[in-house]
Parts: structure tokens; sequence; C-alpha cells
């Protein structure tokens, strides 16, 4: 088998200067865990990732990643960062952090310096993957609702003698990250390129699983060409289903250069027996497997063919994402009918509502989910009228300098003051009295009075 190849990229470091704050839900205090076998939130709702890998570590100035990665749909994306063994330090974990809080994704940290070590000299152990995660102790704090620590990536290669130590490394960084007081959801990849072809992880899983004194780790498989039939792969994952042990596969792709993975059956079993996953990679690939790109050049609009499919196609991201309950719960993207819908505000709106116009009308209403020192995310709610509509347009004028800066589940554009938000291809077509909501990052100096937004539909 040939080892996957690493992507290779360079960027400015781009920080937020403000924090944000965001006010939690009440069922707040446990946060992620496992349980029976599989991920549940702290009220016990069953969290099945769908989503992408976002090579942040290498494009720290594409923050707009996450909001367009969560407008496809998407309730998880698992971020790439380095520990400074060979990229990064990423030392702006509090932004991640952020982006994660106000786009309501799940985020999976996953430190890449480890990726291939035993064969690749450069590579970081687990053991400085841990020294890095403790040393952001107090980025992380609080988090253990929507934030989940992937210690290293692909930790080992295909060094056998090296790949060998995998349980007792393992076990010993999630011990360490016990020690210095983590309580979130652990999740460790699996050596041998993280395909563990020689199931070093598979038959082991269960002594790593009982060395985390919480019992709150869960297990990824990365699937290239080494899950290139059903059977493989029903083998696999069926045997941790089998044991009760969590497994999520925490990287996939339609294509690789060891070989074709079976992207078919990975989507659909895992959706049939309630497994995550999460492909690669959103954006920004090279070395050869550009192939691996969603986007090209990291724009929403551009999906290539991979993206096409594990966004749009069967048993995709968009038909079967459902949003963590702590963020507000439901279908990213409704099964049946292709509208998102996301969380009510957490406060009233300050415009009201009004009632449904007669006819082929709809209303909007503009509300505030969270504000901070110079910035906001504004949420607008578009609500059909008394029959079906097969799309929508939203205009309203700032009234004290606002501006839009990244927006969601609408095409949103600005000229001066003014702001136009029409539907996206899967949220226009709504039945009588239903709704789509869409949702921004706004820019304030001074007051932030809320418009009055209008609405007219086709």
């Amino acid at each position: 088998m040939k080892r996957k190849i690493a992507i290779v990229g360079a960027a400015a470091l781009a920080l937020l200067a403000s924090v944000i704050f965001f006010v939690k839900p009440a069922d707040a205090a446990v946060g992620l865990r496992v349980s029976g076998g599989r991920i549940v939130e702290a009220n016990g709702t069953n969290v099945v990732m769908r989503g992408v890998s976002h090579p942040h570590v290498w494009y720290t100035n594409q923050t707009s990643s996450f909001a367009n990665i969560k407008a496809l749909g998407a309730n998880t994306v698992r971020v790439v960062l380095g520990s400074g063994q060979r990229w990064g330090p990423s030392n702006d974990l509090s932004t991640v952090v952020n982006l994660c809080r106000v786009n309501r994704l799940l985020c999976v940290l996953e430190v890449h310096d480890t990726t291939g070590y035993g064969e690749e000299g450069a590579a970081a152990t687990l053991d400085q993957a841990a020294s890095y995660w403790i040393s952001q102790r107090s980025a992380l704090a609080g988090t253990e609702n929507f934030i989940v620590i992937n210690i290293g990536n692909e930790p080992f290669g295909n060094n056998a003698s090296v790949s060998a130590t995998w349980p007792t490394a393992t076990s010993s960084a999630i011990s360490r990250l016990r020690g210095a007081g983590f309580e979130h959801l652990i999740m460790v990849d699996a050596p041998m390129w993280g395909q563990d072809w020689q199931f070093i992880m598979r038959d082991n899983a269960q002594t790593v699983f009982n060395a985390d004194p919480q019992r709150n780790t869960v297990f990824s498989i990365h699937m290239y060409g080494v899950f290139d039939t059903a059977a493989e792969i029903q083998d696999y994952l069926g045997r941790f289903r089998t044991a009760g042990l969590p497994i999520v596969v925490g990287e996939f792709g339609h294509n690789h250069s060891d070989g074709n993975p079976d992207e078919d059956t990975i989507m659909s079993y895992t959706q049939t027996n309630g497994i995550g996953y999460i492909g690669w990679s959103w954006s920004g690939n090279g070395g050869g497997v550009e192939y691996l790109d969603m986007v090209t050049s990291f724009n929403p609009a551009q999906l290539t063919s991979w993206g096409q499919r594990i966004f749009n196609g069967a048993n995709g991201i968009r038909q079967t994402s459902r949003e963590l309950t702590w963020f507000g719960g439901g279908p990213t993207t409704s099964p049946t009918t292709g509208t998102p819908t996301t969380r009510p505000p957490t406060t009233p709106p300050t415009t009201p509502p009004t009632t449904p116009p007669p006819g082929r009308g709809c209303t909007a209403t503009y509300s505030v989910i969270g504000q901070w020192q110079g910035g906001f995310q504004g949420e607008v709610r578009v609500t059909a009228g008394s029959a079906a509509i097969s799309g929508w347009t939203v205009t309203w004028a700032f009234p004290s300098g606002q501006s839009v800066n990244q927006s969601w589940n609408a095409q949103v554009s600005s000229s001066g003051a003014n702001v136009t938000a029409r539907n996206m291809t899967y949220n226009g077509n709504l039945g009588a009295g239903a709704s789509a909501t869409f949702g921004f990052i706004g820019s304030w100096n001074g007051t932030n009075t809320n418009p009055t937004p209008t609405c007219s539909a086709t």
C-alpha cells in the first residue's frame, strides 16, 4: 500500500481582534460523551457527524470556510492544526473555537504533525501532540459540548514495529490529557497512515478505551485505497459495532493514489448504522491529490465532482446531517424537501413577525443572535404566505452603518447600507406557511439598530 500524500500549504496568519460572546444553552453541563457505543450529547441525543476537513493551519486566512461548510449542510468540521514540530504552532485556537461556535458546528480539532510517525522523519510523537493540547487548555475550557480533541492525525506510518506501539502511545496521550483536566470527547486515529491495514487499532481498541478513566474516547479510521470493497468496509466498521465501541470514518475520499475507495458503501453503511463520517477535504490540496478538493480555490459556488458527491449525493451531507441540539437541533437540511432549518433566536426578534400575506407572498423576520464589540451574528426567517412559493428575495437598509461580512443559506449582496438576500437553490421552494432561515456575520460601530426587512416571492 502507498502512504497517503500529505498536503502542504502556506498562509498568512489572520487573527480575529475580538472575542465572541455567545450564550450557551442551559443543558451544557456534561458535553459530548460515549454511551452504549455511540456518541451522545449532554441530553442523551445521538450525535452522527456529517462533515469535512478544513486545512486551517496552511490557510489561516480562509476563516469564511467555516460558514461556507455550514451553509452546504455540514454539522461537523475537522480542523487541521499544527503543534509546532512541522506546522504552526496553531496559537489561534480561541479564534477557531469562536468560528465553530458562531457557525453552530461540531468541531473536531486535530494535530497534523503526527502524520506518518516512524516512516515520516519529521513527524511528531503523540506525546508531543498531547503537550500541545495541554498548552492550549485555557482556550478549550468550557467547550465540551461542541469540541472534540483528535489527538494526532494518522499517528504512525507503515513501519510495523513502530506502529505496534500505537496502543501504549495512544493510552499514554489520553492519560496525559485527562490528568491535565480535559473532559472533552477524545478522538484517536488509527496507525498505518490512518488505515489500520494490520488491524492494530481494531484489535486493541477495547484496551485503549478502558485506559481512558472517563471512557470517553472514539476511534477514527481513515478509508482510502485499503477500503476499496464493500466487504472490507462493512467488516471493519461492523466489528466495532459488535464490540460496542464507538467508531467514525474520520477521513475518506472518492479516489486516492493508493487505490479507489468505495465511497458509496462508506456513506450508505454509515448512514444505515448511525456512524459519523468526515470527508477529506474542503480545498487547498496539493502534492498530486488535488482531486480531493471539494470546492475550487475555497469558493463554495464551485463544487468539484467530489464536492457534489459528498454534499448533494445519495447519503450525502445535505441529505443526512443534523445540527447538535445544543445549538438548536433539527436537520441542517431536510431529507425530503431540501429546506434548511436552524434554531430559533435565543432572544425574541425585535422586528415582530406579521401575519403571512395571502397568495404568493412572504414575510421576513430579522433578529440578532449574538453580539460582541464591533461584530454580531444576525438571522432572518423567511415565511411563505397562504400559497407555496418557488423563490424569495429579502431586502433591508441598515440604519446605523452596519455591514455583512459573511453569510450562509442565502446569496447576500450589499450596496452601501442596502442589503439583498436571495434564496439558494435548495431553499427557495416553500410550502404555504413554511419557513427557511439564513444567517450572517456582520460588523457595527456605535449602535446596532435592527433594520426592517421586506420579502418578495416568486
